[in-house]
């Protein structure tokens, strides 16, 4: 039986599940050092019903990497919190659902949180699960669209224990 390096993770070899994050932007691994295990959970408690081989790539980076991808693929010049990036591929091709890109940004997301009194964990969880909903097909174009992916959101994120984000925020009164 060959020995297995204490450092390295056993691999998951019967796991349906391909989740790749990549951290662009090192202030992620600063400010929340187990990124990486949050990033997979969320993505996991949204495609944990899948029955075939699923994969998906979740990118941490910053302001400037998602303005570029924001004005190139939205003409939109500006940066956003999180923007996602269906494959568009058919599973029948090769079997596996290949959902696509999540990619988030660091300084909007943390002043997001910030300004509304979260936690950058929650708010993390928040857009990894936003984002994967969208790759899945979900969105909020229309009003009935809306309410129906806020539903699986606030489902979804109420099992980490995180709050309707919805709710609007209280401000103190003077």
């Amino acid at each position: 039986m060959a020995e297995q390096d204490p450092q390295e993770e056993p691999e998951q070899s019967d796991s349906i599940f391909d989740i790749d994050v990549a951290v662009s932007d090192p202030a992620w691994k600063t400010a929340l050092p187990d990124v990486e295990r949050i990033c997979v959970e969320s993505a996991l408690a949204v495609v944990g019903a899948a029955t075939r081989p699923t994969e998906l790539s979740i990118v941490l980076g910053s302001d400037a990497e998602i303005r570029v991808l924001n004005r190139d693929y939205r003409s939109k010049d500006k940066a956003t919190n999180v923007l996602s990036f269906p494959s568009g591929l058919s599973p029948e091709i090769s079997g596996t659902d290949m959902l696509g890109d999540v990619i988030l940004a660091f300084e909007t997301v943390s002043a997001e949180a910030v300004r509304d009194s979260k936690t950058l964990e929650s708010h993390l969880r928040h857009l990894v699960v936003h984002g994967v909903l969208h790759l899945l097909g979900y969105d909020h174009e229309t009003d009935d669209d809306a309410v129906e992916m806020e539903r699986r959101e606030i489902e979804i994120l109420a099992g980490f224990g995180i709050a309707d984000p919805y709710r609007p925020i209280l401000e103190s009164v003077q």
